[in-house]
């Protein structure tokens, strides 16, 4: 009733709000209380409020006129509440804004992101950054303490110091071991610079490896002053570091001095003509190495000569491997001139240097007015024909010095293993011949297998990669039955399958010299692995590894195998090789199985790999 009568008073036509002056409507409306008394604040702050306030009044008035007293509170009432509750805004005006806004604003803030990152890819990097990042992927990360080197920037401090304590440890390996192997640590020139000076009078060191660290020829100016004092070490492995001809001959003229090292290895150094060159002048005044290494360098024709001329001086040189340069003919007519007036040398290692039947036949005749006494001879892969194969049985005939004589990689053929044969005959010094890669077929293994027949001496012999077929397996197993005294045979890729396998089963047991034999990637398969697992049930005193890689053997043949293992006692297989083949893993678990049962019997362990 109260906000009836409120409304009433607030409504009646009598309080004419045009007729008086701001000051004084605002004070009858305050002397009106009630609901109405909350408006004059708003009517002297705005206006405009009180023009809503007066069309509120005309239209109370008109609805209590119309409808009486009763209804006319109730009416005045709803209009006085949605007066009140209408705000200067509406709602679905805000709402319509707002879904333009948001999405709006979204789209803007990731727009802005997007720029940032595409701005920070596409601007152009410093120089300075450009040189670091090359050589971070050129080199990788260095073990360096000094400043301008390839060490990111926001770690810099962090790698400074592990690299510091890193080669600390190396220092002190320096000190406590005779033989320390460094390669591939990869700590640069500066690395070496700081190891170098733990080298000056180390009276524990014999052997040190840098290989492949990435050392330059300004690294090894470091070995200056150092190893002219120190008579310790005897072994220094440089291979793998791009030392050139530049660090070639930084180090030959600190070794000229040097009294103590003995072994010298420059494999994969980069080195070439003038590099070989530098070598041949030290080599010419050193009187202490015994050994050194140039394999898979660029040593021409040239460099061949310089070297052959340190042979004609040299009087301590033992052992010389030049394998993977480029020699060529020239190159071992040189090494043959500088032969014939030596006479330290015992190893000549001459793998692919394309030296040719021509070559062979200077080198064989320099070897053979050679005064000294080679017992190893390493000429494989270098084109040598059945042409070439002459000479070198001639010599063979006439060496009583040679050990080793590989042939092996070349295309001598049956025509070339028959005059091999022959020499073999005569010569009683050889004792591992080898001859793979060779296109030798039947007729050529046959007049090989012949040779053993008279030959004691031939203890290893290397066939694989020819091939010789069942046939040839058959011949050379005939022979190996009751005769010679091989104790390694390597047929590998011999092409002799099932068959070839039977035969050689059936020779092991009888053969009580064959200590290891290769049989890889022959396509043996279940029934050839069948066949000699039946021999390896027969006490055979000598044979402990056997290698059966590469021959698609499956799960029966791996139990057959197993069963064999178990049966025999006395077992005398120390290594059995079955990597690469067809069988799943229960022919692995017999095979374990197995393993597992010889040693529980015998306390023998067999290394089984699959």
């Amino acid at each position: 009733m109260g906000s009836t009568s409120a409304i009433s008073l607030c409504s009646l036509p009598k309080i004419s709000l045009r007729s008086q002056t701001h000051k004084q409507r605002l004070e009858a409306l305050q002397a009106l209380g009630g609901p109405c008394s909350n408006f004059p604040t708003a009517l002297s702050l705005r206006r405009k409020r009180g023009l809503r306030l007066r069309s509120l009044a005309v239209k109370v008035s008109a609805s209590s006129r119309a409808d009486g007293g009763s209804r006319r509170s109730v009416s005045a009432r709803r209009v006085y509440r949605q007066s009140q509750s209408e705000s200067p805004l509406s709602v679905a005006p805000l709402q319509q804004v707002a879904s333009v806004a948001v999405p709006a604003g979204l789209f803007l803030a990731v727009t802005f992101v997007l720029w940032k990152v595409v701005e920070k890819l596409l601007t152009p990097k410093s120089k300075r950054a450009t040189n670091v990042e090359e050589k971070t992927s050129a080199q990788g990360l260095k073990w360096s303490f000094a400043p301008g080197t390839n060490l990111l920037s926001g770690l810099s401090a962090k790698i400074d110091r592990e690299s510091k304590e890193r080669l600390n440890e190396f220092a002190k390996e320096l000190r406590a071991f005779s033989v320390v192997d460094m390669s591939g640590c990869n700590f640069s020139d500066e690395g070496l610079i700081f190891l170098a000076e733990r080298l000056a009078y180390n009276q524990t060191l014999e052997g040190v490896s840098f290989a492949g660290n990435g050392i330059t020829a300004t690294g090894l100016k470091a070995f200056d002053g150092i190893l002219q004092s120190n008579i310790m070490l005897k072994t220094l492995d440089l291979s793998g570091n791009p030392i050139g001809d530049e660090g070639a001959k930084c180090l030959s003229d600190i070794l000229v001095d040097n009294t103590g090292i003995t072994k010298l290895q420059l494999n994969s150094t980069n080195l070439g003509d003038e590099g070989a060159k530098a070598i041949a002048e030290m080599l010419k005044k050193n009187s202490t190495l015994r050994f050194v290494e140039l394999n898979n360098n660029m040593i021409d024709y040239a460099g061949f000569t310089s070297l052959a001329g340190a042979l004609l001086e040299n009087k301590t040189l033992r052992y010389i491997q030049l394998n993977g340069n480029y020699g060529g003919a020239l190159g071992a007519n040189a090494l043959a001139k500088g032969l014939e007036g030596n006479k330290s040398l015992r190893e000549l290692h001459l793998h692919g240097n394309s030296i040719g039947d021509e070559g062979i036949r200077a080198l064989m005749s320099g070897l053979s007015q050679h005064k000294g006494k080679i017992t190893r001879l390493e000429i494989g892969n270098n084109s040598i024909s059945a042409k070439g194969a002459f000479h070198v049985a001639e010599y063979v005939k006439k060496s009583k010095s040679l050990l080793v004589l590989n042939i092996s990689m070349n295309d001598i053929g049956d025509e070339g293993a028959e005059r091999i044969g022959d020499a073999l005959k005569e010569n009683r010094s050889i004792k591992s011949i080898d001859v793979a890669g060779n296109n030798i077929q039947v007729k050529g293994v046959t007049s090989i297998a012949q040779t053993l027949k008279d030959n004691s001496v031939v203890t290893t012999l290397e066939i694989g990669y020819n091939p010789i077929g069942p046939e040839g397996a058959k011949v050379l197993s005939d022979v190996l039955k009751f005769h010679g005294n091989i104790n390694n045979l390597k047929l590998g890729w011999c092409q002799i399958g099932a068959k070839g396998a039977e035969a050689i089963a059936d020779m092991l047991k009888y053969n009580s010299t064959l200590s290891y034999l290769d049989l890889r990637g022959n396509g043996l398969r279940d029934e050839g692995a069948i066949c000699l697992a039946r021999s390896l049930k027969v006490v055979n005193e000598a044979l402990t590894t056997l290698d059966l890689g590469f021959n698609e053997i499956r799960d029966d043949g791996a139990f057959a195998i197993a069963q064999a293992l178990k049966a025999n006692e006395d077992v005398r297989i120390t290594s059995l090789n079955l990597s690469r083949n067809l069988m799943t893993k229960f022919g692995q678990s017999a095979l374990t199985d197995a393993r597992d049962h010889v040693y529980e019997m015998t306390e023998k362990e067999v290394e089984v790999i699959f």
